[in-house]
């Protein structure tokens, strides 16, 4: 069983204003491409921005609440999402693992109580973040966002956070998130995109009982390292590989993290192209392009890291659970 742990579907209105790629993915599209491809289940969540956001100030590329066409933080991405697989298509729903949205820092009693009823209706497994883009630092999950490490505990659900280690990026620091998951050890976290290929960061999810990592946009990260790009690590931090053979770079990851690390794809976002002061950057792979570096490291690290440790981290640790 092939397991992708991180893939948004639905679209995100300020990606698609300010001119930016990509800004959607539906669910069959992505199905029906993963399962062509050899993948088995997906884990899912809504894109980024929200339409409680004010929709003129998206459309510059900037965020700003309240002002938008609702007044809950992702209230209807999360339910718009649910719908899509569990009404819109139920034929499909039992290969999905959805995980609903979260802001922690606006409105979060609010956000709490939409989660709330949606539990009352739909299956979900998880809790996602992605706290850069809407600039909502992650640390508030410690204060105003506590609410929803309460219902992660209550429901026994993990959290897959989005992480940095570019020194501008004051929301989704590999070391506060980390933070986080140290003053709670009785809740799973997950963090996204290998940690940036931080070595420091990768050691201590390795140390810490109740943290993972996904290698999320895989091969668009090494590309990042082979053009020394400032989202991925510097050289005296990195952790060590061929970056410029991806397929190597996985193989390594799993020979020194073997229980820690779980694949996903992060689809759509394995491209990624925008203007950015005044030039265009583009970083574009694909679905079978991701899939293909993952099963050239051969069954048994494919069985470790896209199955095993994925179930641990959702604690579904029969494979049954999944059928």
């Amino acid at each position: 069983m092939i397991i992708d742990c991180h893939n948004h579907i639905g679209a995100d209105l300020m990606f698609y204003l300010h001119g930016d790629f990509p800004y959607a993915q539906h669910l069959v599209a992505m199905h029906d491409e993963g399962r062509a491809l050899g993948v088995d289940r997906w884990i899912v969540f809504p894109f980024v921005t929200y339409a409680a956001m004010t929709v003129s100030k998206l459309r510059q590329g900037e965020v700003e609440f309240p002002g938008g066409i609702e007044s809950v933080p992702y209230a209807l991405e999360n339910r718009r999402m649910l719908g899509e697989v569990h009404d819109l298509f139920p034929e499909l729903a039992p290969r999905m693992l959805p995980f609903v949205m979260v802001d922690p820092m606006r409105e979060t009693k609010a956000q709490a109580a939409e989660l709330r009823k949606l539990r009352e209706r739909y299956r979900f497994h998880g809790i996602k973040l992605q706290t850069t883009i809407i600039q909502a630092p992650i640390k508030h999950l410690l204060d105003q966002g506590k609410v929803f490490l309460e219902l992660a505990a209550e429901w026994d659900l993990p959290f897959l956070i989005h992480s940095s280690i570019a020194e501008s990026d004051l929301w989704a620091q590999c070391s506060d998130i980390l933070d986080v998951a140290e003053a709670n050890p009785h809740l799973r976290f997950l963090l996204a995109h290998s940690c940036r290929y931080d070595k420091p960061s990768l050691d201590r999810v390795n140390e810490l009982p109740n943290t993972w990592f996904d290698n999320s946009a895989h091969c668009i990260h090494c590309e990042g390292v082979v053009k020394e790009m400032p989202f991925i690590a510097k050289k005296h931090r990195r952790f060590d590989s061929d970056y410029s053979n991806p397929a190597r770079v996985i193989a390594d990851l799993a020979a020194a993290y073997p229980t820690k690390f779980c694949w996903g794809s992060d689809s759509p976002f394995y491209s990624y192209a925008a203007e950015i002061n005044g030039e265009v950057v583009r970083l574009i792979c694909d679905y079978p392009t991701e899939v293909k570096a993952l099963t050239a490291c051969g069954s048994d690290v494919v069985n470790r890291i896209a199955n095993q440790n994925t179930r641990a981290w959702l604690k579904l640790d029969d494979e049954s659970l999944l059928a």
